[in-house]
């Protein structure tokens, strides 16, 4: 635990006039995860490499900012792949994509560079080979993500998607006995659990991954949500609205009792969430930058909460390297040696 300087010091009128120092808890880890940092670098790398444009299907990842720095940078987000010219370099994002829009690619001469997620393409795997095995395919999400989406598109003719307990008691499958399911990355761990659970119940042979489908850093900042929460009274989530794993995490702070909210930067923060309150815990979500986070404390700072107590959960050190075909289209760019896989 450390305390954390952003700004100056300073503390603004309503913190002198308080005789009770307001804090804030830091939650780490917090923000970008590796996936993330990849998706994002691959994009800023291909930016430099190659000049704009250069297309991107869908949002790299789920943050407006990023998505709107890219986009400054030269970057064009498209919604599908038909909406990219003919012959051009197309991007995906780090949620994945459908065999279909990779067929559709190849129908369109795109030179592709993939960013998906390799936990993401992990899950896509195992979807391939409980199909290829004869299993009926359950695969637990929501149903509009990105990351659904592309799953599903696998197997979909043996796989159905359900976001519920209640759902479960609905399927049915041509053989109870060959059942097997996979998660969506960024599900909340106690709404897994629950829906694996009712599965189980209802299919007794069913089985699932060799390891969780659910990523490290969805998994981290929960905990750390978790260990946190009942310390404070408000829980900031730094993160957009379409970002599933960021939405996961104030759903744990109210299931824990503690109000929380999902903020995209600290204009969106309402100063009556601070009124009465002496302890603020905030965090970011997988996909939000860390300018966002120091952003949100110095309005923090300037509001009375004085004291910044960073608070480690758990270490987090993974790194992915960048794909084949971005390393070696770089080394060809440059007339050299392809740059090394970071």
């Amino acid at each position: 635990m450390k305390k954390i300087d952003f700004d100056a010091p300073g503390t603004s009128p309503s913190s002198g006039a308080s005789p009770v120092e307001k804090t804030v808890l830091l939650l780490k880890p917090r923000g970008f995860c590796a996936g993330v940092v990849r998706a994002i670098d691959i994009v800023r790398i291909a930016l430099e490499t190659f000049g704009a444009p250069i297309y991107v299907r869908r949002e790299i990842v789920h943050n407006r900012h990023v998505v709107n720095e890219l986009a400054a940078k030269g970057a064009i987000f498209v919604h599908e792949i038909d909406d990219v010219p003919e012959g051009q370099r197309v991007i995906y994002s780090a949620h994945g994509v459908s065999p279909a829009v990779r067929e559709m690619s190849k129908s369109r001469n795109l030179k592709v560079i993939d960013a998906t997620c390799p936990l993401v393409t992990k899950v896509h795997i195992e979807a391939v080979k409980f199909a290829l095995d004869g299993h009926a395919l359950v695969l637990i999400g929501h149903r509009d993500h990105d990351e659904i989406e592309g799953t599903l598109g696998e197997a979909p003719d043996v796989t159905q998607v359900v976001s519920s307990v209640a759902e479960v008691e609905a399927l049915e499958v041509p053989d109870p006995n060959r059942v097997a399911y996979l998660t969506q990355t960024t599900l909340s761990l106690t709404e897994a659990r629950d829906i694996i659970h009712a599965l189980k119940q209802k299919f007794p042979n069913i089985v699932g991954p060799h390891s969780q489908d659910i990523c490290y850093a969805t998994e981290n900042r929960q905990v750390a949500v978790r260990n946190i929460a009942n310390r404070a009274d408000l829980v900031l989530v730094v993160g957009s609205v379409t970002s599933s794993n960021s939405k996961r995490l104030v759903e744990v702070s109210r299931n824990l009792g503690t109000i929380g909210y999902l903020i995209d930067d600290s204009s969106a923060i309402s100063p009556e969430w601070l009124e009465g309150v002496k302890t603020v815990a905030v965090t970011a979500g997988a996909s939000a930058p860390e300018v966002l986070v120091e952003d949100v404390i110095n309005y923090l700072r300037h509001n009375g909460f004085s004291n910044v107590e960073e608070m480690e959960v758990m270490p987090e050190n993974v790194r992915f390297g960048l794909p084949p075909e971005i390393v070696q289209a770089i080394g060809s760019a440059k007339g050299g040696a392809p740059t090394p896989v970071r």
